[in-house]
Parts: structure tokens; sequence; C-alpha cells
């Protein structure tokens, strides 16, 4: 994207949606290799993965909406569709080897359909609920309110990607498309609700551009930090600790 029709303000909170996943996963490493207790499955930790998570995929889905109007500019029909299918295939290929590494290192609890995954599986559908503009916040309901009944039940591994799964199925990182998606369409319905026609249509606040600049950086660079993020953790708690992680 060219970055004279990047909105600041989107990046600087995917900034701080990275900062908030360098944290819990700091603190989830810190307890999975036993450096300090952190109770991450329940309380406020929880909470906070949470709404992690769903600040990234509710910036994605605004910045879906944000895309498709840039492009419906130059192209349309399948070649506007084709643009969706590629980027997000692109992504679920990531996500796929987000899960041959924790395949290969962790084994137990290997990522099968986490957040990469989601995301590119969203992007790919993504031009199927265009049409719906505001209406996707009402359906993000409706796929919330599934994705919890889901939650309540059993069923084959197969219908992991959405929300169905064995009882014995347990993963570091799991983000289905029910209730996932549900925020992803939020997202979208919001979207065209604060860019119509891709124009802002609020004004925002001054902020010091020395707190600015930061975090809209990392927002820009939020895939490759996503991807080298666990990395950089582990080896540095390794220094900082001793602790082998290998």
């Amino acid at each position: 994207m060219d970055a004279a029709l990047r909105y600041q303000e989107i990046d600087l909170v995917r900034g701080i949606a990275i900062l908030m996943m360098i944290l819990f996963h700091t603190l989830l490493d810190l307890n999975f290799f036993m450096i300090y207790p952190v109770e991450i499955s329940t309380g406020f930790w929880r909470y906070f993965a949470f709404a992690t998570a769903s600040l990234f995929l509710l910036i994605v889905g605004i910045s879906l909406t944000l895309s498709r109007t840039r492009a419906k500019r130059v192209i349309s029909g399948h070649a506007l569709v084709q643009k969706f299918v590629y980027r997000g295939t692109g992504i679920f290929l990531l996500g796929l080897l987000v899960t041959a590494g924790t395949w290969l290192y962790v084994r137990e609890g290997f990522i099968v359909f986490g957040i990469l995954h989601l995301i590119g599986v969203s992007i790919v559908i993504s031009p199927f609920f265009f049409r719906f503009k505001k209406l996707n916040a009402v359906l993000g309901l409706l796929f919330i309110a599934v994705g919890i009944f889901f939650s309540t039940i059993t069923g084959p591994i197969w219908f992991l990607p959405l929300g169905i799964h064995p009882a014995s199925f347990y993963s570091l990182d799991y983000e289905p498309l029910f209730p996932w998606f549900g925020v992803v369409l939020i997202g979208m319905g919001i979207g065209e609700y604060l860019y119509p026609e891709n124009v802002r249509r609020f004004t925002l606040p001054q902020i010091p551009s020395v707190f600015v600049q930061p975090l809209a950086f990392l927002g820009r660079q939020s895939l490759l930090i996503y991807l080298i993020h666990q990395p950089v953790i582990i080896l540095l708690l390794a220094a900082l600790t001793g602790v082998k992680v290998l």
C-alpha cells in the first residue's frame, strides 16, 4: 500500500495490538518454560488475550473495506476477487509455516488454525460479504453467537476451522471462523461507517508524533513482527535466565 494512502490511526492501533501481543506471549513463554508462573488461561490475562486478538481482527476488517474501495477504482469483477484470494492464500500459507514450526518445536499444542490461518481465510472469503456494507456488523454478531454455541459441543477434528473439535483438542493458538470471523465482519461494518468511500468521516486529536510514529511503524510491520517475535522472545529469555529452550 502506498504510504500516502494509509490512515495513520489504523497503523497506530495495530501497533498497540502488536505490543499487547508481545506482552502476552512473553507471559505465555515465562509460564511455558517454567521460568515464572503466570496464570494466563483464566482471569485478567485471558481477557487481555481476547482483547488483543479482537483488536487485531477489527483492524483487519476495517483495512479490508479500505483496500476494497481503493482496488475497485481500477479493477472489478473476477480480478477484484482474485486480488483478495491471492492475498489471503499467501497469509494462510504463512500460517501453515507456523503450524510446521510449532509442530517441530512444541509438538503438544502445536498451532493448527491460529490467527494467521483465520486472517488468511477471512481475506479470501471477504468479497462475498462486501455487498452487505454496514450490515456486516450485524452478521458479525451472528457469527459470534454461533461460535458461542459451537464452543458447547464437540465433533470431529475436520470441523476445527469452524470452531467444533474433539473434547481433547488443545492448541497454543486457536481462532476458528466461528466466532472470530465475526469480529472481522464487525470491523468491516465499522470501516464502512468510519471511512465511507475511503474518506475519513471524523477528525483526530493532536497527538505528539513521538508517540504516534513508533507505534505506527510497528503497525506497518505487523506481519513481519508476528512471524519473528516468538523466536526473539524465547532467545532473549534463554539468554537472560539460562533456561534451555531447545
